[in-house]
C-alpha cells in the first residue's frame, strides 16, 4: 500500500474532498544543482492535487488524512499508460515495415501506432479507473485542527 497524507477541504454526504502536496523529490538531495527533476519541479506550477475520496465519519476541514492505494493499481495504470504506446510503437511500426518495405512507412507506421496506443490507454482509463480497487482509501484519519492546543505562555509555577 502506498500512503500519503492528506488536508481535508470540505466533507459532505459520506464523500471527503482532500488535497495532497505535491513534494519535490530534490529539496534534499546533495546534486541539486544539475538535477533534471529540480528543474522539471520548477516548469510545473501545480503544487496540490484535490481528489474525492469516501468517508464514513465525518471530518472538518484542516483534517489530517492518511490516504492509502494498493501497489498494484498504481503499477497497473502506469503499465498502461507508458506500454501501450510503446508496444503500438514497435508493433505498427514493425507491420508497417513488413508490409510496404520501406522505412518512410515503417516511421509513418509507428507514429500511428504510437498514437493508438496512447488513444487505447486513454479510452480504457476511465474504466478502470472506476473500479473499487483502484480508488485511494482513508487509512487513518488525525485529531481535528480545533482538538489540539499548545500553550505556549510561561508557566506561573517556575517564574
Amino acid at each position: 500500500m502506498i500512503k500519503e497524507w492528506a488536508t481535508v477541504i470540505s466533507w459532505q454526504s459520506g464523500m471527503a474532498k482532500v488535497s495532497c502536496d505535491v513534494k519535490a523529490s530534490c529539496s534534499s538531495c546533495a546534486s541539486r544543482a544539475g538535477c533534471g527533476s529540480r528543474i522539471l519541479n520548477k516548469l510545473g506550477p501545480q503544487t496540490q492535487h484535490t481528489i474525492v475520496v469516501p468517508s464514513e465519519q465525518p471530518l472538518v476541514a484542516g483534517q489530517k488524512v492518511e490516504l492509502g492505494i494498493a501497489e498494484g493499481s498504481l503499477l497497473s495504470s502506469a503499465l498502461l499508460v507508458y506500454m501501450s504506446p510503446l508496444v503500438g510503437l514497435f508493433v505498427v511500426g514493425g507491420l508497417f515495415q513488413v508490409l510496404f518495405g520501406g522505412d518512410l512507412a515503417a516511421l509513418c507506421g509507428a507514429l500511428l501506432g504510437g498514437v493508438g496506443g496512447f488513444l487505447l490507454a486513454r479510452g480504457l482509463s476511465p474504466m478502470l479507473a472506476a473500479r473499487a480497487e483502484w480508488q485511494p482509501v482513508i487509512l487513518s484519519v488525525g485529531l481535528p485542527p480545533d482538538m489540539l492546543r499548545v500553550d505556549a505562555s510561561p508557566s506561573e509555577t517556575g517564574q
